[in-house]
């Protein structure tokens, strides 16, 4: 398969009307050849640009798409909104990227002679990142012939702390000097917010989260309310007469562990799973506004059963 991440920085004035203009960019996509699905994270603390993965079939279709008219004429027509010229790579091999918090993308303009010592340099880096703390694995994708001449390396980290600890950390300097005939690099880390709470495929293997946060929001409200719900009248049959701000410190540790471990991978993902990363032939907006429906259908039965549950059945103490 073929991914390509491309990364853009959008003048403040303009976050609104980018948004929407990715939306039309996004329809426009699903319906070429090969296409997969794509994600659009907004910028966040650590990560300044929108950044917006698409994922193909294989490298030709993502070429055709990236050298379309289409989406030629939809750059014209965003171009007011940018600032900037936009990052863009393309990784070939073996699909996609598996995600963490915190994904480092970082692209090198490396001389064909310079290929093994630049590899050698590449293992020197992968073995000190293994030992700091949250590091969490790595890739590196060769250059795509006719598309991208870079190589780009991508470091995943468990949180924006670990990131930031090896960043900064006075071996990554030793070894950027060690390399500093591959200093033509650029580096744009990926924040992806929901973790693996979206973590399914019919393997069982991690992938990205949703390209909507609406969709995520609110995939994590259906997987939520029951959650909560159980474990807090569990709690209060166990533990009666627990203060509220006892109980809710040891209800959202609870509750984390749940949605992580059972609710999400094994309830709400895969009733989802259609919606949150619909194939490129579902019709819409009809598929979008199914999901929503299905989402607030399904909370509105569990709340009628808690309903009846503590209040015709079992009074909370």
């Amino acid at each position: 398969m073929a991914t390509v991440i491309i990364g853009q920085h959008v003048r403040d004035e303009h976050r609104e009307a980018f948004a929407a203009w990715q939306n039309q960019v996004n329809d426009v996509v699903r319906g070429y050849p090969g296409f997969l699905g794509t994600e659009v994270t907004p910028p966040t603390a650590v990560q300044p640009d929108w950044v917006v993965i698409y994922r193909f079939d294989s490298v030709v279709h993502a070429q055709n798409w990236l050298n379309s008219a289409a989406r030629q004429d939809l750059l014209n027509r965003g171009a007011a909104y940018h600032d900037g010229p936009a990052t863009q790579q393309v990784l070939a091999r073996g699909g996609q990227p598996r995600p963490a918090l915190m994904t480092v993308v970082v692209t090198h303009r490396v001389k064909e002679e310079d290929t093994q010592a630049f590899l050698e340099w590449q293992q020197r880096l992968l073995a000190a990142e293994r030992e700091v703390p949250g590091f969490r694995g790595s890739e590196i994708f060769r250059p795509v012939a006719g598309v991208q001449d870079e190589w780009t390396a991508l470091y995943r980290f468990d949180s924006a702390t670990s990131l930031d600890a090896w960043l900064t950390s006075a071996r990554r300097k030793q070894l950027l000097e060690e390399g500093r005939e591959f200093d033509d690099f650029q580096l744009r880390t990926v924040d992806n917010s929901f973790g693996n709470w979206f973590a399914f495929d019919e393997r069982g293997d991690d992938v990205p989260p949703p390209p909507s946060n609406a969709k995520s929001s609110l995939a994590v409200w259906l997987g939520l309310y029951p959650t909560v719900m159980v474990l807090s009248l569990g709690l209060a049959w166990l533990l009666p007469g627990l203060p509220l701000w006892q109980s809710l410190l040891i209800g959202n540790l609870l509750s984390s562990f749940v949605m992580s471990y059972l609710t999400m991978p094994h309830y709400a993902n895969p009733m989802l799973r259609w919606w949150l990363r619909p194939p490129a032939e579902a019709p819409q907006p009809r598929t979008d506004l199914l999901g929503i429906g299905l989402v607030v259908a399904v909370n509105a039965v569990w709340a009628v059963v808690f309903c009846l549950l503590t209040e015709r059945i079992w009074t909370l103490p």
